[in-house]
């Protein structure tokens, strides 16, 4: 029994080698620059033999049979951790059904993967969860609230953790690098047979799937921070001290995770990667790039070098190989941050290509272990913070709650002076805040009311540059908040008024944006007013559920147009395919949209297009549920050939296009791109 576990941990070790070193040859060929020519990702994996995939098969029905044994359980505890379970069957099935195992290595891999889900269910049928309690390596799943599905992460747990006291531990999110082959079964294995580069005393590292190869950007993204809450449920982490890290695509995952949630962690660690798109991809892909004026504009949702000031509330230790040309990213991350005259700690591995050098294991950990005894600053004196949209709108106490303008900077500085029981803040492209102290959290006098000094803004004719609001005192549990909005160039106290639609947190687009939360695609049952319409949507339809399978790793849930609840309008963003002739619940509502659609004419921002051959993509509130999107006739808007580099996974399309059919879609577009922009901060057309 010894022997055949180290003969599992070995041919894991060397599975890891081998996509390492393939998917680094492969990601940088000339070929991937040609988008009439893009390979498989992930590729298609052996065909099983007959004795094989029977056996795999045989299995997975089995778990799942299992499964649904236990859903049927009255033990509340037993049904939440179905996800333990299911993420063994889910990863199988996937497996098989797909063809993403890739060696005989793999087959013997799932087949071990297997028969660890069968142990967990015959022991969870039991009421037993031996897993719950393992110091160690530990493989752990959660269901999701994007699209529902269950989504693995592994955990290293210290050998001197307990499950009985009452001590808080440091956590380390560790975020992996590319892996075109690491689907769900070689994850998984990965997980429960393989340590991480760091093992910090006293310290629980979690390492993210981020829903495979995506640079944990969007559902990737999201993955990392659900699967945090989810080890927060049954481990003991200590808020003041979670860090983010990563190397290679994980550096790049680093790196964005920090600039647009700073203040969640007490320190990051990039290493290698990328840290935004167009240099990244002109110095290390070599491609000649032509983007659209709105890919420019969508370069600003991840793009680290924009977001650089953010750093600032962050202490960040960046590595590079002296050799690695990955170096790449946190060269130009010092120099953005040498423009906010922030000097950049950067650790170089001494003649080191792709790998982090012995030494600089050494001395990274020190530092991180000197950070992590200082501890995450909750209520920092002074913010700095930098955004473009209001997707990311959140530094410690302050919220920005309204833009100027969506995708230009947004900038604001401010400071506490307690003694004065006063905030200074100067801010620019923003029209709304909110500042806020949780109960115990407020650095003010209880006996005195709080003064905001606004610095005016550059449009403003305030003759003395600043504008001085006397707003509440704290309240005696010493919790203090506060919001203001700007009109014409006064601040004002108070929200924002709520005069129509209004872009806000999580409501402010692009397309892509609906995608990183709950959504449910609405399946046209009739029939198109023009066939090409109709045979379009239907293939792009079936597209975005066959990619977002592969590149996601989610199943989206799919509803008849004629079946579309009440309950289901009221949780999802709702992605309609086909038009208001073959899609009714469209139909219901096409006339709150803002644009015109007939048989004859398609009419959008004003400029007419003929219906026979163009269709709109748009994302606009739900005029059913403001609270929600609606998108029509599009999946997440990057195709086939951005998934040959991480750095091109990025927004393509703005909040609306017109697409002309009569150009078939390829790798790049789903059509050729007539007309596409922005909506305004109301929804409304640009003019």
């Amino acid at each position: 029994m010894r022997n055949s576990i180290h003969c599992v941990l070995f041919l894991s070790m060397l599975l890891l080698v081998d996509y390492s070193q393939a998917n680094s040859v492969l990601a940088d060929g000339p070929k991937d620059n040609l988008s009439n020519q893009v390979r498989q990702v992930p590729p298609v994996g052996i065909e099983l033999s007959g004795t094989d995939k029977q056996e795999l098969l045989a299995g997975q029905r089995k778990l799942y049979a299992q499964i649904e044994t236990l859903k049927k359980s009255k033990d509340a505890r037993v049904r939440s951790l179905i996800p333990d379970v299911e993420i063994f069957a889910r990863a199988i099935r996937d497996g098989v059904a797909h063809r993403e195992l890739f060696t005989k290595r793999d087959v013997t891999t799932a087949k071990n993967v297997l028969t660890e889900g069968l142990k967990r269910a015959e022991a969870l049928l039991q009421g037993n969860a031996p897993w719950t309690k393992q110091t160690g390596l530990v493989v752990r799943g959660y269901r999701s609230q994007i699209d529902q599905t269950v989504q693995p992460y592994g955990l290293e747990i210290p050998v001197n953790y307990s499950f009985e006291e009452k001590e808080e531990y440091r956590l380390d999110l560790w975020f992996h690098g590319r892996g075109e082959r690491s689907t769900e079964p070689l994850f998984i294995a990965q997980r429960m047979n393989r340590k991480g580069r760091f093992q910090p005393r006293n310290t629980i590292v979690l390492h993210p799937y981020g829903r495979y190869s995506n640079a944990f950007k969007f559902a990737g993204e999201i993955d990392v921070l659900e699967a945090l809450e989810h080890a927060k449920q049954f481990y003991r982490v200590d808020e003041d001290r979670i860090s983010v890290r990563g190397f290679s695509m994980g550096g790049a995952g680093c790196w964005q995770m920090a600039v647009h949630y700073p203040d969640l962690f007490f320190a990051a660690n990039p290493g290698a990667g990328f840290s935004e798109t167009p240099e990244f991809l002109k110095f290390f892909q070599k491609e000649t790039l032509t983007p659209t004026w709105y890919e420019k504009k969508l370069w600003h949702m991840y793009d680290c070098t924009n977001n650089a000031a953010n750093l600032y509330q962050l202490p960040t230790i960046a590595y590079s190989g002296e050799l690695d040309i990955q170096k790449q990213a946190a060269d130009i991350m010092e120099l953005a941050l040498k423009k906010e005259n922030l000097r950049l700690t950067h650790i170089i591995g001494p003649k080191t290509k792709h790998t982090i050098h012995k030494d600089s294991l050494k001395i990274i950990a020190a530092k991180m272990e000197s950070l992590a005894k200082q501890g995450r600053v909750s209520v920092p004196k002074k913010i700095r913070f930098v955004t473009y949209t209001l997707k990311y709108n959140r530094m410690h106490w302050l919220t920005v709650t309204r833009l100027q303008e969506h995708w230009t900077q947004a900038r604001i500085a401010a400071r506490i002076l307690p003694d004065e029981n006063k905030i200074e803040i100067d801010a620019r492209n923003i029209r709304g805040l909110k500042l806020k102290f949780k109960a115990g959290e407020s650095p003010f006098a209880p006996d005195r009311p709080v003064s905001l000094v606004m610095h005016a803004a550059k449009a403003s004719k305030v003759s003395d540059g600043k504008q001085i609001l006397v707003a509440l005192r704290p309240e005696t549990d010493r919790s203090w908040s506060c919001e203001l909005h700007l009109e014409g160039n006064q601040w004002q106290l108070g929200p924002s008024p709520a005069n129509g639609l209004q872009k806000k947190h999580n409501l402010q687009g692009p397309i892509d944006d609906a995608f990183m939360s709950s959504f449910l695609i609405v399946k046209p049952t009739g029939s198109a007013w023009n066939e090409k319409l109709g045979q379009w949507s239907v293939s792009e339809q079936n597209h975005f559920i066959k990619e977002w399978r592969r590149q996601f790793r989610g199943d989206a849930q799919v509803v008849n147009d004629t079946e579309l609840t009440a309950e289901q309008i009221e949780n999802n963003h709702l992605i309609y395919f086909g038009d208001p002739s073959s899609n009714s619940a469209l139909a219901k509502i096409i006339d709150q949209l803002p644009l015109k659609w007939n048989q004859q004419e398609l009419v959008v921002a004003g400029n007419k297009y003929d219906a026979a051959h163009h269709a709109p993509i748009i994302i606009y509130p739900n005029p059913a549920n403001p609270s929600k999107y609606i998108v029509l006739n599009s999946g997440f808007t990057y195709r086939e050939f951005a998934y040959l580099n991480n750095a091109r996974q990025v927004p393509k399309l703005p909040d609306w296009a017109v697409i002309d059919l009569r150009t078939a879609p390829d790798s790049l577009w789903s059509g050729k791109v007539v007309d596409a922009n922005f909506f305004n901060e109301q929804w409304q057309y640009k003019k």
